[in-house]
């Protein structure tokens, strides 16, 4: 399958990067910053607007529900993605992969922005908003990973952590834009004219966002570590099947080392967002200034988690927030209970710790794998993360409040942080 013997990843990966720390910081940021605009505005969208644009006629739980589930339809189209976009991006080069990356998922959301609703084509829209959300998913496949490896492969040695922690800000970044973005739209537009035509504006002003990213992307030199891979005929000729064959237990274990980091997230973002407008009865405005807090505290706290892993390891700061994580499951039905202290006690305490887990997950996904096979193979394992840890998490939380209450909510966070502590245990502090 290879097309010479490949040897283990060493610290020969990181020497000199060919190009200038501040361009390769910023375009891992900015790349992953769209991407994750344009993921968001969708989930923002899912719970604001879609429910009575695509699925009318049904209640309001289960026009909610269905929305949920085409915003989970992307979380199946993502290892698609890593599969498609790993593939070149092993084989031709990172720089390459991440502007066809960036386009696909950049021309989806655009797309998005100029569909029809139910009211004009019936069933059909729905349809063909599944089919984007498809394409966004399938894009945001191929990103992450190769953004993630353009900072970590041009890290000097001592400093992956806080490298490949810039691509993770992307989503505080993503987060806070297409919530604040929303909350200008609601303050300054009736709830009909948002409904008629303002929840357009988010999804075709994508576009100002590609046009920058691209031009960053553009400019850069392919990673050191690529180039030298290619010049010693490094390169496997299918790094899907490669990862199958000899990386089983690294991606088996990856996805799961990524579980809690979703399920907390998507817990405390779309399904938050739902929670208070349709249980809690908060004004759309009033929640949206909720989630503005959430990924305000969650940006503050992806570099301080990449710092301190760079000192302590990332195996302790992935156990120590793990274990917290499994405590705070115990704490959403005494904070969740009605109250808008409880609710900014909620947020805040979760983004705490989703900063820090996230601020260090994608360096950890990344580093078992040698860099044949390493877009492939980290991209694999958080994309199938994706599939069990967030794709039905806002759907799961609202089927297990609604039927049995929230401590359950609690319980199937919990279980998910138990999972992720074994599998890090499992892989080792060498291997994270």
């Amino acid at each position: 399958m290879t097309q010479t013997t490949r040897p283990a990843a060493s610290p020969a990966d990181h020497t000199t990067p060919l190009n200038k720390p501040s361009r390769v910081l910023l375009a891992s940021l900015i790349g992953t910053t769209i991407e994750f605009f344009d993921f968001y505005v969708y989930a923002t969208a899912a719970v604001l607007v879609f429910p009575s644009l695509f699925f009318p006629g049904e209640d309001a739980t289960t026009a909610l529900l269905a929305s949920f589930a085409t915003f989970s339809i992307a979380f199946f189209a993502r290892p698609l993605g890593a599969v498609v976009f790993g593939h070149f991006g092993d084989r031709v080069g990172r720089k390459a992969t991440l502007v066809a990356a960036l386009l696909t998922m950049g021309v989806s959301t655009v797309i998005i922005g100029m569909l029809p609703t139910y009211a004009s084509i019936g069933v059909a829209a729905p349809a063909l908003l599944a089919l984007c959300r498809f394409g966004q998913g399938f894009g945001l496949g191929g990103e992450w990973g190769g953004a993630v490896l353009i900072a970590t492969e041009n890290a000097p040695e001592g400093k992956k952590s806080w490298y490949g922690m810039f691509p993770q800000l992307g989503a505080p970044i993503g987060l806070f834009l297409s919530s604040g973005l929303f909350t200008v739209l609601l303050t300054f537009m009736s709830r009909e004219d948002l409904l008629a035509w303002g929840w357009r504006i988010p999804f075709l002003g994508s576009i100002v966002l590609i046009v920058i990213g691209l031009w960053v992307r553009l400019s850069l030199a392919e990673t050191t570590a690529f180039q030298k891979a290619m010049d010693k005929e490094e390169r496997v000729s299918v790094p899907f099947i490669e990862v199958f064959r000899t990386h089983k237990r690294s991606l088996f274990l990856g996805t799961f080392v990524a579980l809690a980091t979703f399920v907390l997230f998507y817990i405390g973002t779309a399904y938050l967002l739902s929670y208070n407008v349709k249980v809690l009865q908060m004004s759309l405005t009033q929640a949206l200034h909720v989630q503005l807090w959430g990924a305000i505290v969650f940006g503050v706290f992806i570099p301080l988690a990449g710092k301190v892993a760079d000192r302590v390891s990332r195996y302790t700061v992935l156990v120590g927030v793990t274990v917290a994580i499994a405590v705070f499951s115990f704490l959403l039905d005494p904070l969740l209970s009605g109250s808008l202290a409880g609710v900014y006690g909620f947020v805040t305490i979760a983004m705490m710790l989703m900063g820090v887990t996230y601020g260090v997950i994608g360096a950890a996904l990344a580093a078992p794998f040698p860099t044949a096979v390493r877009y492939t193979g980290s991209s694999l394992a958080f994309n199938f993360a994706g599939i069990v840890g967030a794709s039905l998490a806002p759907y799961i939380a609202t089927y297990l409040q609604a039927s049995y209450g929230m401590a359950y909510v609690g319980y199937y966070m919990l279980i998910a942080a138990v999972i992720t502590l074994l599998c890090v245990l499992a892989m080792g502090r060498d291997k994270v």
